[in-house]
């Protein structure tokens, strides 16, 4: 897989390409300086603190292959669906903000803000129809506090909608959520006391 120029150390966890859980992946450039923080013994020139559950990474290994055999159909498709989502969103939601640039995206991600609504009862009331959406950027989604990723880039942080398309989203998901989230909006506003946008 191509990687940035420059690079010195990657990382990744293999649940988020299929694999299973509590196997990560660790790579170290060549020259590199670099210290383990996990206590050494003889295995591995001291790289590794114990002994390795190698089904669970023969698992990882396998599940990334054919996660990166099928990448560009995945990421072709997955694409047309946020392009949708990123145009219908700002058409037919009122007071909006799409975030990031349309083009230099990844391309299963879309984030939008919403005015005059509290980020967590937006994501209740979508968990509420079937919606498994997140909140601010994903180093903070597991929090209440408004995103400093989002700040930074200057874009509205509360009222603020992470949607994640997986592999198997359909255009059917995706038809669903844009024709049921104008209402949501509108209802959570009405609730709000903010009418007339």
């Amino acid at each position: 897989m191509p990687v940035p120029p420059g690079w010195s150390v990657l990382t990744a966890s293999a649940r988020k390409w299929g694999g299973p859980p509590g196997v990560g992946l660790l790579v170290v450039r060549k020259g590199t300086r670099w210290e383990s923080p996990w206590p050494t013994d003889e295995r591995e020139s001291g790289r590794t603190p114990g002994t390795l559950n190698l089904p669970a990474v023969v698992a990882a290994a396998a599940s990334l292959r054919a996660v990166t055999a099928d990448a560009a159909a995945q990421a072709s498709r997955l694409s047309a669906l946020v392009d949708r989502i990123r145009a219908r969103v700002a058409a037919e939601v009122p007071d909006v903000e799409v975030v990031g640039d349309p083009e230099r995206r990844l391309p299963h991600l879309v984030t939008f803000s919403c005015l005059y609504i509290d980020g967590e009862a937006l994501l209740h009331a979508l968990d509420r129809r079937g919606f498994a959406v997140s909140s601010g950027s994903s180093c903070t989604s597991s929090t209440l506090r408004p995103s400093h990723v989002l700040e930074a880039m200057g874009v509205l942080s509360h009222g603020n909608v992470r949607v994640s398309l997986h592999p198997g989203s359909t255009e059917a998901d995706v038809e669903r959520f844009l024709t049921e989230l104008p209402g949501i909006v509108a209802d959570l506003r009405e609730q709000a006391g903010v009418t007339g946008l």
